[in-house]
């Protein structure tokens, strides 16, 4: 096959993921194995797996940490109760969650403090998405499409604010968030759309990039919110699409009588993976790979405190 490949930009890690992985990197170093992650760091196999061999141990419950270890909070958030057991049961605690969910969790509790309830945009059982509602004891409502907004009965209308998880389509998510305005007219949308700039500029790249090819792959593990929709993004402009968590699960016959080849890679998905998807591509003939042209991502968090390893930093 005399394919080309073209590179979508920008793709892969984010600023959040980016920041999430190093805390974790830097307190092995700076306190040794173990440390304990309460559930996956960021949402894909290589980089969990990678962390695992350098000493971390990933947990769901508090109860299997023990007393006095390191414990990191995940990028997605925990819930206030998460958040009270773990210093409860005096673990040195460094928090990872992404700061912009952070931001929606501060809006959410000023907003309940002037009397606001709420309703979120998000899938049931995300981590972030229980985070985010675990900010509260009661007064937010999840919807995760249009027709669950037709059922959501909050207590009162005259103060009811929107919030959506910050890894969604962006055009699903405008979707119900209009159904949501058209039901409750007063209800108050955030001052900055939740949905992060990362997966906004992926999800424009892959705008621009399906109508050039003939199949978009998208390097992200199957749990990975931000990467399941890059997939299904490509599947709706009219292209076909397929997720692969390594190289190993890239199939020859998705290019077969296929010219161009997209790829792209959800935000918790390292560049190490994408370059062995190209590899094996090119090993089934590929013969060229071009980078689109993008919006180059320059945004970078800051470190908890309590994790300089040099003191000049």
């Amino acid at each position: 096959m005399s394919v080309e490949i073209l590179l979508a930009e920008p793709r892969g890690f984010c600023a959040g993921v980016d920041r999430a992985i190093e805390i974790v990197e830097r307190a092995l170093q700076k306190f040794g194995a173990p440390i304990y992650v309460r559930h996956e760091i960021v949402h894909n196999t290589y980089v969990v797996n990678d962390l695992k061999a350098k000493g971390a141990i990933f947990i769901d419950e508090l109860s299997d940490v023990p007393a006095g270890a390191t414990l990191i909070f995940s990028a997605h958030g925990v819930s206030r109760a998460v958040q009270a057991e773990a210093m409860a049961r005096g673990f040195r605690i460094f928090d990872a969650t992404c700061p912009l969910v952070t931001k929606v969790h501060v809006e959410v509790a000023k907003l309940r403090r002037e009397g606001f309830e709420f309703i979120m945009i998000g899938h049931k059982g995300h981590p972030e998405v229980e985070g985010t509602m675990g900010q509260l004891e009661d007064g937010i409502h999840l919807v995760e499409d249009i027709a669950d907004v037709a059922q959501v009965q909050p207590a009162q209308t005259d103060r009811l604010a929107l919030v959506t998880q910050t890894t969604l389509s962006v055009d699903d998510a405008a979707g119900i968030a209009a159904a949501v305005k058209a039901r409750f007219p007063k209800v108050r949308e955030p001052k900055q759309q939740d949905i992060c700039y990362a997966t906004q500029n992926r999800q424009d790249a892959v705008k621009i990039m399906s109508p050039q090819v003939d199949v978009v792959i998208v390097v992200g593990s199957p749990t990975s919110s931000n990467s399941n929709r890059l997939a299904e993004l490509a599947r709706k402009l009219g292209t076909p699409s397929h997720m692969v968590d390594s190289a190993e699960e890239i199939d020859a016959l998705w290019f077969d009588g296929r010219q161009r080849v997209g790829l792209t890679a959800g935000a918790s998905a390292p560049e190490i993976l994408v370059n062995q998807v190209v590899d094996r591509i090119k090993a089934l003939g590929a013969v060229s790979v071009r980078k689109m042209k993008g919006i180059e991502e320059t945004v970078k968090f800051p470190l908890p405190k309590g994790l300089k390893l040099d003191p000049h930093e």
